[in-house]
């Protein structure tokens, strides 16, 4: 009561209040001592490329709440695919509304911050109205803004700069397709937020940007973690475009009151900076020093090693890595991955009819024997992953012949997947100032694929350790919403406090040596035997546009 009668002073000092007054200033500071006395729980949103999720977890990391929807997307045309602003705010709100009705204690809920897919952007008026849809992070429409870049500012050049291999998917590349083909959108539009920015201005009407978002635009200054007017200016970008890059986990307000009533929380709510999806995964399972591999399995999937500095190569940027800013501060990454990982899994499935059961293709891919009877799966089914550096190679099988069952073919598709992150790895470590990890942590939905993740142990020869961590993305957005609030007082002070379970995965021995021979003798081969057929291909699609 101390606390409260203390409160209640400091509302009314220097005048005699109304009793309305004094009823409601003590009806206020009753409800901040009763958040005060609890524990507090914090709240975390991953609007990703499938599904937009909200959890609520306690500081130990355990879920207390959580709801999904489907990530609402378009695709108007083969290639294309966007998503409607309005659409992914309504659909954010409602999962957030949804996961706060669960809860007994609604005002418990302290903080919230955002994560989301990077690459994805969208372009605001004066008005902060949208000005044009938000283009998916995958969508290929982009090439042609890619190659000016790489004919006018060059691709060296960008890349020493920012720590990313020149691709169409960055948010740039956008940015340029909005001004090429839409200027009267272009001319209206005064600020670029990327996707969890957007959603994290929603909610508190503040505009900002994470470093680790900011990486993936090809305008960010990795040395100066800041946004570079020299690449602004080649681009004939307005220096003004993009929100002020901050630190993960920054505050930036609290929660808008109509907001906070619409999704049940109290307005006392905090709002920080959260990050990209893959980053924040890895930070909630520790993986923020060298020595971890971080194997993030959703949609897409990443090889992620973190670093106390950037690396950045000739080598790496030949073969598609990118650097970045971790959202663990003064903390860099190294990224690779592949572009459609568990979309293979879900392209695969729909091929046969959506009333396929998963479980029913891996127990049927199991009573295939290892090599899948000679088949062999190239997962490129957008574009080439790290370190085949070409957005012109494209997914393939090779060897098919009669034998071969729909196991046999999904075994190869799991195959492929495990070869894929082995190239990628492979590539990673061959670098001079970068060791094998001793540790690799599986993350993402896929890792409930026992079959997969078997397969991949084997490929890898190594130990693969699958952290039971409930939407590990939101927690870390929701670790990073603790630390912006002062839950938590630094990074390694939560990841002391986060408590979940982990599991293990050994490598086959039986098939360690058959693994070993495909890779070697067989997969190594795929991309550089097709390289230019593939390239032919593409020539024939854009003579088709």
């Amino acid at each position: 009561m101390v606390r409260l009668s203390t409160c209640f002073q400091r509302r009314n000092r220097g005048g005699r209040a109304s009793a309305v007054r004094i009823h409601d200033a003590i009806r206020s500071c009753a409800a901040k001592f009763k958040v005060m006395s609890r524990h507090p729980l914090l709240a975390g949103i991953d609007v990703g490329t499938t599904n937009i999720k909200a959890l609520v977890f306690d500081t130990a990391g355990r879920v207390q709440a959580s709801a999904s929807v489907p990530t609402p997307t378009h695709y108007p045309r083969p290639g294309w695919a966007y998503h409607t602003p309005d659409e992914l705010w309504t659909s954010t709100l409602t999962v957030l509304r949804d996961a706060v009705s669960q809860l007994s204690a609604a005002d418990a809920v302290s903080s919230l911050a955002v994560s989301s897919m990077a690459e994805s952007g969208v372009p605001l008026d004066a008005g902060d109205r949208p000005t044009a849809d938000i283009i998916a992070w995958f969508d290929g429409r982009t090439s042609s803004q890619a190659a000016w870049l790489s004919k006018t500012v060059g691709e060296e050049r960008i890349y020493a700069i920012t720590g990313l291999s020149l691709k169409p998917i960055f948010g740039l590349c956008k940015v340029l397709w909005l001004k090429e083909n839409n200027p009267q959108a272009y001319a209206s539009t005064v600020s670029w937020l990327n996707v969890a920015d957007f959603i994290a201005f929603r909610l508190c009407g503040q505009k900002a940007t994470d470093y680790s978002l900011a990486s993936r635009m090809l305008v960010f200054d990795l040395h100066q973690r800041d946004w570079h007017p020299g690449l602004l200016e080649e681009a004939g970008v307005c220096p003004g475009l993009f929100a002020q890059a901050l630190p993960s986990g920054t505050l930036l307000g609290r929660i808008l009151p109509d907001v906070a009533r619409s999704a049940g929380l109290s307005s006392h709510v905090q709002v920080t900076t959260g990050g990209h999806d893959h980053i924040c995964g890895a930070l909630a399972v520790g993986a923020t020093e060298p020595g971890t591999l971080l194997n993030s399995l959703g949609t897409a999937e990443a090889v992620c090693m973190a670093g106390r500095r950037a690396w950045l190569s000739d080598q790496f940027a030949r073969q598609g890595y990118t650097t970045g800013a971790h959202v663990a501060r003064d903390r860099f990454y190294i990224l690779g991955g592949i572009y459609t990982s568990g979309a293979c899994v879900e392209w695969y499935r729909n091929l046969l009819g959506t009333d396929v059961e998963y479980g029913t293709l891996i127990s049927e891919a199991k009573t295939a024997p290892p090599g899948s009877l000679g088949v062999h799966f190239q997962p490129h089914l957008r574009l080439g992953n790290p370190p085949n550096n070409d957005p012109e190679s494209r997914g393939a099988f090779i060897g098919l012949n009669s034998d071969v069952t729909r196991g046999a073919l999904f075994r190869a598709v799991l195959e492929g997947l495990a070869y894929e992150c082995r190239l990628c790895l492979e590539a990673i470590v061959s670098h001079p100032e970068i060791d094998r990890p001793k540790r690799i942590v599986a993350i993402g939905g896929n890792t409930r694929n026992r079959l997969l993740m078997q397969i991949k142990s084997s490929v890898l020869n190594q130990r693969i350790s699958i952290a039971d961590v409930e939407e590990s993305v939101a927690l870390g957005a929701a670790v990073l919403g603790g630390l912006g609030a002062g839950v938590y007082a630094d990074v390694d002070s939560a990841l002391q406090e986060l408590t979940y379970d982990s599991w293990t995965i050994e490598p086959n021995d039986e098939q360690v040596e058959t693994y070993e021979a495909g890779f070697q003798t067989v997969y190594r081969g795929i991309f550089p035997s097709l390289q230019s057929l593939h390239r032919k291909l593409g020539d024939i699609r854009k003579a088709e546009r």
